[in-house]
């Protein structure tokens, strides 16, 4: 996703998100250890994603304080 797209939505939502890739980052990680894993590249990406949305939610605490 975007980063003008994740900038749309508010905390809430970015939290939700935050805990769905949580949730498939686990799944890929063990996808990955039982060798089913076809691209690895993934697991990557969803941190990136992740560490963006963190970033994200830090602007707007720091936006409200």
């Amino acid at each position: 996703m975007k980063v003008l797209e994740l900038r749309k939505k508010d905390k809430k939502e970015l939290e939700r998100s935050i805990q769905e890739l949580t949730k498939k980052l686990s799944d890929l990680r063990f996808k990955f250890s039982s060798g089913k894993l076809k691209n690895v590249k993934e697991i990557n990406n969803i941190k990136k994603e992740k560490a963006r949305i963190l970033t994200l939610i830090k602007e707007k605490e720091k936006e409200h304080a």
